[in-house]
């Protein structure tokens, strides 16, 4: 007889969905962090709490605020802490992805320079979430599968 763990039970053996969740997990933290180093954010004295009117970017590219560093930061840390089971690195990959395509989706439709732009978003942190979006729901779906099609 073979124990194996539950849905929701840490896994014990290695499980080809919960290093990849903790690496994009890992990555966000990042993100988040890098965000408040000037010189890596540029116009980093521009940065305001939230909103179109923050004038600065991480890496000069991506427009950011301290709402946008403190969500990086967030879903980082949720991101390790639902990489520790299966189903949890599953549904952080793939309810993860998307949101970010809703992030798109919303970022496409807004205009930059409404209220309505809070985060702040630029075209962009529209691309790089369309395909965080579509990369995350991806490897949640391709590494949980078994073969023949099941999921794990």
């Amino acid at each position: 007889m073979v124990n194996r763990p539950g849905r929701g039970a840490p896994a014990t053996a290695a499980s080809p969905v919960r290093r990849p969740t903790q690496a994009v997990g890992v990555l966000f933290l990042l993100i988040g962090v890098l965000g408040f180093i000037p010189g890596i954010t540029t116009n980093f004295d521009q940065m305001m709490f939230a909103g179109h009117d923050s004038e600065a970017k991480l890496l000069g590219l991506f427009q950011v605020s301290i709402l946008h560093n403190l969500v990086h930061l967030a879903f980082g840390v949720a991101g390790l802490a639902l990489a520790r089971t299966v189903s949890g690195a599953r549904t952080y990959l793939v309810a993860g992805g998307a949101i970010y395509l809703v992030l798109w989706l919303y970022g496409v439709v807004v205009n930059f320079e409404s209220g309505a732009n809070f985060v702040p978003l630029n075209t962009a942190d529209n691309w790089l979430h369309l395909f965080l979006g579509l990369g995350m729901i991806a490897l949640g779906l391709v590494l949980t599968r078994r073969p023949g099609g099941a999921r794990r």
